[in-house]
């Protein structure tokens, strides 16, 4: 229960500012209703691909939405009075991260109402790409938890700043890494975007698996987690002194 109370609290913290919020939401809805308008020749522009990218785009505004909230938490001493509280540095993260779902489903279902009225295909899969969808959100989620544990509440807007570039640029989203050079394009498999956006891609459109893809997505994803509850217990504990 105290671990739903803080998720609780946590919402009402974000909702807060529904500027943020807004465009949070709005701007990956307006960039996939701006590119389907200009309609840019290429397989990646195609709503059945573009859509996946601007999942994934919305989500690393998550993460820049996330490390604002903790660093933010962090600055008022929030985070110092409740480490006097019996609840652990995992009940903390889940608590963030329950706080952050409804808006991740939120900003699924509009960005499928759009995509579904711009042309896309109405199928089962789409139901299949939200829930995967949910599952990889909380890998962004605890990329923000682990940025706005280690950096202050000024300094985390810029390096979130930086994980929205990189998702930009190294996923695929707005072309495929064949039309760069040979060192760009390693970036982007060592770089776990890139497959993410695959497994999103391959849910959506009943596609192959590349296994390859799950495995550097699972390996990345408990780095993190595992990395952000370690940081997030030493920060607790060292702010607390």
């Amino acid at each position: 229960m105290r671990m739903l109370n803080f998720a609780k609290r946590n919402f009402k913290e974000l909702v807060r500012d529904p500027l943020s919020l807004a465009f949070e939401i709005i701007l990956p809805l307006f960039l996939l209703f701006i590119f389907k308008q200009i309609d840019i020749p290429g397989d990646v522009y195609k709503l059945e691909n573009f859509t996946p990218g601007i999942i994934i785009f919305g989500f690393s505004f998550i993460t820049l939405f996330t490390s604002s909230l903790i660093a933010k938490d962090r600055s008022t001493s929030f985070l110092i009075r409740l480490g006097t509280s019996p609840m652990k540095s995992s009940d903390y993260i889940l608590g963030y991260i329950l706080s952050l779902i409804p808006i991740v489903l939120i900003q699924e279902v509009l960005f499928f109402i759009l995509a579904c009225i711009l042309g896309l295909s109405i199928s089962i899969n789409i139901v299949y790409t939200i829930l995967i969808s949910v599952f990889v959100s909380v890998f962004f989620i605890n990329m923000g938890i682990l940025i706005g544990s280690v950096v202050s509440e000024k300094a985390s807007g810029g390096i979130g700043s930086i994980i929205v570039q990189l998702v930009c640029f190294t996923s695929g989203m707005y072309f495929s890494k064949d039309l760069v050079g040979a060192f760009f394009a390693k970036i982007c498999e060592i770089l776990p975007f890139e497959s993410i956006l695959n497994i999103i891609r391959v849910v959506l459109n009943n596609n192959t698996i590349d296994f390859r893809n799950i495995i550097v997505f699972l390996i990345y994803f408990t780095i993190i987690l595992v990395t952000s509850i370690i940081v997030f217990k030493k920060k607790m504990v060292s702010d607390n002194k």
